[in-house]
């Protein structure tokens, strides 16, 4: 038994013709280069699920910034940037 399964995607046909000359260039296949990209994507959206978690717990323990002292730290920026 194998332990990969076929997905099925409908491509544009601008991006299947554009991952074609990549794939061609690299000497790799398209199925090589989908499976890249998807595993890539997905650690992205892992770490970015996990950062999101970690910010909830900040906020659940009251580990906040008041909105107020925000926009002030924005202005002061933005002050500093004018004067050069």
């Amino acid at each position: 038994m194998s332990d990969r399964r076929v997905v099925t995607a409908n491509l544009p046909e601008d991006l299947v013709s554009r991952m074609e000359e990549i794939a061609a260039r690299m000497d790799r296949s398209k199925s090589w280069i989908i499976r890249e990209a998807v595993s890539q994507w997905v650690a992205e959206e892992k770490r970015r699920y996990e950062l999101t978690l970690e910010s909830l717990k900040d906020v659940d323990e009251g580990r906040t910034i008041p909105h107020e002292e925000v926009m002030e730290w924005v202005a002061h920026k933005k002050r500093e940037a004018r004067k050069g």
